[in-house]
């Protein structure tokens, strides 16, 4: 289980003054959970992922994890404890096969037909990409689906997605989507958070969060969330402007 306990994060601005970004925020995550936290643009939610993870740190309160409190670790002390955390943007290595991505993300030496499995589990056609170099070369849905694999290679307890709609075709995000809906029916002792305001990801959640102006201001089961939320700026219908 995760709890954020009290978390504010505050930055210093140019001219000296002090911005609250997330104030007093509680929110607590329960095991075999798949939760969605969304909001308007800038209430907070990349920020609090980047907590969660452990890239940022909290001002002030503190962030459990199975009754252990992590608000010290840094991102590798976090992800040994289990805490899988997927970018944005997904990050590009020169010179790294897929196959040596998945090794590093499982912590053994996978067969070709390990790594296989994992590729063909996010849709992709696993022989034209095990041997591929993590770079430019790859398109943003299929560096997006071969973090997913990666995420699947290293079976985090706790896994967080920051926006994986970001920067993808619309082919892409539909495929994204049989992802998460195959992830969701096979949770078994690990939970899923991811930030979104995509219509299509809150209808897959066991629970939404909504976050404005740096504090959760809902918090329930998707049946009791969901009604109020589409149609709003939290919610994107499927008139999402995808990338070509």
């Amino acid at each position: 289980m995760l709890e954020l306990k009290d978390i504010s994060f505050r930055v210093n601005d140019e001219d000296g003054s002090v911005r609250e970004i997330i104030h007093d925020l509680n929110l607590s995550v329960e095991d075999k959970k798949f939760l969605v936290i969304t909001g308007p643009n800038g209430s907070g939610k990349s920020t609090l992922a980047k907590i969660i993870a452990g890239i940022e740190q909290p001002s002030s309160g503190k962030v459990l994890f199975n009754n252990q409190d992590i608000t010290g670790l840094s991102i590798t002390e976090r992800a040994n404890l289990g805490i899988g955390f997927a970018f944005q943007q997904p990050v590009k290595f020169k010179g790294i096969k897929v196959i040596d991505l998945l090794r590093l993300a499982a912590h053994e030496n996978l067969s070709i037909n390990q790594a296989c499995d994992y590729l063909s589990e996010v849709g992709l056609c696993a022989k034209d990409y095990v041997n591929r170099e993590v770079n430019a070369s790859l398109s943003g849905g299929e560096l997006k689906r071969i973090e997913i694999a990666t995420v699947l290679a290293k079976q985090s307890k706790l896994t967080l997605f920051d926006e994986p709609e970001a920067g993808i075709d619309l082919w892409s995000f539909q495929n994204l989507i049989k992802i998460f809906e195959e992830m969701r029916k096979n949770i078994q002792d690990s939970s899923i958070i991811i930030i979104s305001h995509q219509e299509r990801i809150l209808n897959i959640a066991d629970n939404i969060a909504v976050m404005a102006g740096g504090v959760i201001t809902k918090h329930g089961t998707r049946e009791e969330i969901l009604p109020d939320l589409v149609g709003t700026s939290a919610a994107v219908s499927q008139c999402y402007r995808f990338k070509n």
